[in-house]
């Protein structure tokens, strides 16, 4: 099984929005029986809340449910749960770094630094622009997703 977390500030917007889509995109292909796939918060700003309004208006719009989600906090026996630990952005992966105690197998990464545009996904927290968040997350998954697969042939 492929397990992978999705990281950001608060589990509420980008992090869960990886999450639905990424089980969406396998679940299309028909390939999610070999995957396991959650989110979580490098915070305890947001614990326990559900997924935010933004973030379910542009699943909601893909048919996506994210019902039942609510933000939970990384925790250091993560690392060892996981095959892939991806933060949304460098600030994410130095709190990642520091809840695991480190990063000796080189699990963890921003989403789009396996793109051909290193970033980081742009934060609707601050900016309410939902629709960029969702472009990134996209553009990321799409990468992610084709190096998953390679590795695991």
């Amino acid at each position: 099984m492929i397990r992978v977390l999705f990281v950001c500030h608060g589990n509420i917007c980008r992090s869960p929005m990886a999450e639905f889509l990424l089980k969406d995109m396998v679940k299309k292909r028909g390939i999610e029986r070999r995957f396991y796939i959650s989110s979580a918060a490098t915070s305890t700003e947001e614990i326990g809340n559900p997924v935010h309004p933004g973030t379910r208006k542009i699943l909601n719009s893909l048919g996506i449910s994210c019902a039942g989600k609510h933000a939970v906090q990384m925790t250091g026996a993560d690392y060892g749960k996981y095959d892939y630990l991806i933060g949304m952005d460098r600030w994410n992966i130095t709190n990642m770094t520091r809840i695991a105690g480190g990063d000796p197998e080189g699990k963890m990464f921003r989403l789009l630094d396996l793109t051909d545009h290193p970033r980081d996904v742009a934060d609707p927290w601050y900016t309410g622009d939902f629709d960029t968040t969702y472009r990134d997350i996209m553009e990321g998954l799409e990468a992610l997703l084709g190096r998953i697969l390679a590795e695991d042939r």
